[in-house]
């Protein structure tokens, strides 16, 4: 994991504070102090370790104050009315500063606000400088304006108390956790982490991009495939329909055609279902006939006619009586005397289920 470096700015002095994250907890890896001159101006070593993380903590006497009553206590509101509030009570044009504000106390629906500004020159130096060393703060507040809020009075304002190192280094942790103040506003923001999301937003839009023309490619390599496809079938269709129907010529669709015929067939339905003729030859073929003759056979679904001739009435009646051990309701439905001598005659009967 990446470290993080806190700039702690003091009168005449800068110390650097390394820490590492290591299950929630804060640890101090590395310190420096460095001298700095007038005006902020400080040389620090360029940080040659991960620093992810950069904050940074100006002095008591970097920072100006007011004090003003107001009658409610949200810091965005609070923010808003500040320039106006304070026109009339600073050097500095209230656009020249940047302000930042904390509720020391509240009595009567009042509330006392600690307004705190810097000018806008101070804030764009140190941010340049800290640039050359490619540092770039989180926020700028003050460590030492956090102690004096734990006992407040504007003498402490004016003459801050000393703090040893140590204290330092653990109001430096308790900053990073919850700023007191933030001087980073207005023009000088801080924008990494803005300018990584719209990052992280244009490489995600130019994946989504691609990822949608890939799909459309392989959607149009789908389309093609599939259109190839269906004229195969058509074309296949449309020879095995002349297979089936070679006496149709004029073949305009084909499904349609072949729906047409199938509908026909449907129609004749009733006259083709139940007749097995095969099993029925079959079955006449087994009799003994004795000089009869089948001239006609009729098979209808479930009906059996049969006509012939032969030598005499009596043999009409045995053949009758064979057909009975074959089929059901056998019947001679007529019988005649032919002019060549032999008996017509015609039995109906029917199929066995």
């Amino acid at each position: 994991m990446g470290k993080s470096i806190f700039i702690d700015i003091k009168e005449g002095e800068l110390d650097t504070y390394i820490f590492e994250v290591k299950q929630g907890r804060y640890e101090i890896k590395d310190s420096k102090k460095y001298p700095v001159a007038e005006k902020h101006d400080f040389s620090i070593d360029r940080a040659t370790e991960d620093i992810e993380n950069t904050y940074l903590s100006l002095p008591l006497t970097s920072l100006n104050f007011r004090v003003i009553d107001l009658p409610f206590s949200d810091k965005d509101k609070i923010r808003q009315v500040l320039p106006f509030e304070l026109d009339g009570m600073i050097l500095e044009r209230s656009d020249k500063v940047i302000f930042d504000n904390i509720i020391l106390s509240a009595a009567d629906n009042k509330y006392h606000v600690l307004a705190v500004y810097i000018d806008k020159t101070v804030i764009k130096d140190i941010l340049e400088k800290l640039k050359s060393y490619n540092l770039d703060p989180e926020f700028i507040t003050s460590i030492e304006l956090k102690n004096m809020l734990k006992d407040f009075s504007l003498a402490k304002l004016l003459t801050p108390a000393k703090l040893e190192d140590k204290d330092r280094l653990e109001l430096a942790i308790e900053e990073i956790k919850t700023p007191t103040i933030n001087l980073r506003r207005d023009e000088f923001s801080y924008t990494r982490d803005i300018e990584k999301i719209k990052k992280s937003m244009r490489v995600t839009a130019l994946l989504g991009i691609l990822l949608i023309l890939v799909l459309s490619s392989s959607l149009l390599l789908k389309i093609v495939s599939t259109r190839q496809e269906i004229a195969f079938l058509k074309d296949e269709m449309r020879k095995n329909y002349r297979e089936i129907f070679p006496e149709e010529k004029n073949i305009m669709n084909e499904i349609y055609q072949l729906k047409a015929h199938m509908k026909e067939l449907k129609n004749k339905e009733e006259f083709l279902i139940g007749i097995n003729p095969l099993n029925l030859l079959l079955n006449l073929s087994q009799i003994d006939k004795q000089g009869i003759a089948f001239n006609e056979v009729i098979a209808d679904r479930g009906k059996l006619t049969l006509k012939g001739e032969a030598p005499s009435l009596s043999d009409i009646q045995k053949i009758k009586v064979k057909l009975e051990h074959l089929f059901d309701g056998v019947n001679i439905s007529d019988s005649r005397a032919s002019t060549q001598g032999y008996m017509l005659f015609t039995i109906t009967a029917k199929e066995r289920t």
